[in-house]
């Protein structure tokens, strides 16, 4: 009989064990449940099995089955096992009402069910919750006595502000789930599980404010989820990149985040998001272009100094993916247009240099972002070290060796700071500065026109879950422009974004005006 349950479980390759899965039933034999679980986590230490007995004088075989590491020890004992070992079944029930009386009299949890599905039952084990086998009965108890270590809430290093919340994700979903559940307290806030992946089963969630969140961009964002065919998520950055518009695009049309007020504001917008667990950083959808630009600072700041603060991100997108062009192509093509004592400082610098500007250029920002990733890697007192000393030492070296001129140094170290001002765009700004450097190399400030009137074709076409990526960039209507590139006052900002937010459009009482 094992052989044959062991080939019924295990087929050849993952596909047929999970279709095996599905269609095994637990069976009225203690024995045989306890068999076909010892099959399936064959060579598996960690699952432990724990026989007993109900009290006598009528006295049920039972069975705990259960992970070690991921329940609460505390709790199984307590809560399960000493229960129902000191308390006898009545004569006068039957035993196919033994599990309600169990979840009804005997077990003390918060979240009981039962189920005959041994795909389930293993899903269950394997997140950490513990499951009842009695002899005689086809179904099991699933009782929920997660306990697992998780990392605390502590600040997110890659959104720190100066004012606002302190606290940020961790890879826990269910205290991620609370984080936002504090943020917002009201019943249209809602939470729908799925699980991802044919070998992990990872658990995500999608929140979403019903009767905010269009239920368009819901069902799109269902659908294809749906459709991911994949045998591990271990990251939301796996979901991204299997769910996201325009693909091919640097660009990215779905947003992320490691904070609880973000998730909060994002969905009181009508956006919605995605969780998973085992990761603290947080999809939110759709996501426009104008959002590369706003920090969650901007909202708890004077909304005056966050406009400034927003004048200046912009200007770092410019700066970062403008510079290198505009100063080779000046440099190359239209020595007429630099100022004369400047235009001599520049020929001076360069005497002795023998590389075109072009090539000088792309080897300082390569130099640049191999002491930036240099950085990131490494630990954070090292990092920058290795990032001050790195620029400092190379910089000077590479100009008193006549490798590149003092000018490119500069234009490189700007183009470089001006990037930080958009952390949230690094990938695109890399890949827009290539292009509009190499189109300036080889047609001046022609070049680095067509470029831009390129980048905005490409942009004006993107799509986020059926929302323009360009969303209210270049309106003219004042409304939506208020939290763009300047951030309104709150009272002057009566609606949601239009066509994220337009089911429910109005966000304070007073829209009349």
């Amino acid at each position: 009989m094992f052989n044959i349950l062991k080939g019924k479980i295990f087929g050849k390759n993952n596909k047929e064990h999970i279709r095996s899965l599905h269609n095994i039933q637990l069976k009225k034999s203690l024995r045989d449940n306890i068999a076909i679980f010892k099959e399936i986590f064959m060579n598996d230490g960690t699952i432990l099995f724990r026989n007993f007995e109900t009290k006598a004088p009528d006295s049920i075989k039972c069975c705990l089955i259960f992970a070690d590491g991921m329940v609460e020890k505390e709790i199984v004992n307590e809560n399960v096992l000493l229960p129902i070992m000191r308390h006898s079944i009545p004569d006068h029930i039957d035993r196919s009402e033994i599990l309600d009386f169990l979840i009804n009299r005997i077990v003390v949890s918060g979240e009981v069910e039962k189920t005959a599905d041994v795909d389930e039952l293993v899903g269950s084990i394997l997140y950490g919750d513990t499951i009842v086998l009695l002899d005689g009965v086809k179904e099991a108890l699933i009782i929920d006595t997660k306990g697992w270590e998780f990392r605390t809430v502590t600040e997110p290093l890659s959104e720190s502000v100066v004012r606002g919340p302190r606290e940020g994700f961790t890879e826990s979903i269910r205290v991620n789930l609370s984080l936002v559940r504090r943020k917002i307290r009201n019943s249209s806030l809602k939470f729908q599980f799925r699980a991802l992946g044919s070998r992990t089963k990872t658990r995500i969630c999608l929140c979403y404010l019903e009767g905010v969140a269009n239920q368009k961009i819901l069902a799109e964002l269902e659908e294809r989820l749906d459709k991911i065919d994949i045998d591990g998520i271990l990251e939301t950055g796996y979901i991204e990149e299997l769910i996201k518009d325009a693909p091919l695009s640097p660009f990215r049309t779905i947003g992320n985040t490691e904070r609880p007020d973000v998730v909060a504001g994002k969905l009181l917008e009508g956006r919605i998001a995605v969780m998973c667990d085992g990761t603290p950083f947080v999809l939110t959808l759709p996501y426009v272009f104008i959002e590369h630009f706003q920090a969650s600072e901007d909202y708890y700041t004077n909304y005056m100094y966050a406009s400034l603060n927003r004048f200046f991100r912009l200007a770092g997108f410019f700066l970062s993916t403008s510079v290198p062009a505009i100063y080779t192509a000046l440099v190359t093509f239209h020595k007429e247009m630099i100022p004369t004592p400047l235009l001599l400082s520049i020929t001076a610098a360069r005497e002795g240099v023998p590389f075109p500007t072009v090539v000088e250029a792309l080897l300082m920002l390569f130099v640049f972002e191999i002491i930036r990733e240099a950085g990131v890697r490494l630990p954070s007192a090292i990092g920058q070290t290795v990032s001050i000393v790195g620029a400092l030492v190379l910089g000077e070296a590479a100009v008193a060796a006549k490798f590149v001129s003092a000018p490119m140094v500069i234009v490189a170290a700007l183009t470089g700071i001006a990037a930080f001002l958009v952390p949230k765009m690094f990938g695109p700004l890399v890949s827009i500065r290539i292009v509009f450097l190499l189109l300036s190399a080889f047609l001046g400030l022609y070049g680095y026109i067509f470029g831009v009137i390129g980048l905005f074709i490409h942009l004006m076409s993107i799509r986020s879950f059926g929302i323009p990526y360009m969303l209210n960039v270049g309106s003219l209507n004042k409304q939506d422009l208020k939290d763009t590139a300047i951030r309104a006052p709150w009272w002057y900002m009566y609606y949601r974004p239009k066509l994220i937010g337009d089911r429910n459009p109005v966000r304070k009482g007073d829209a009349e005006r």
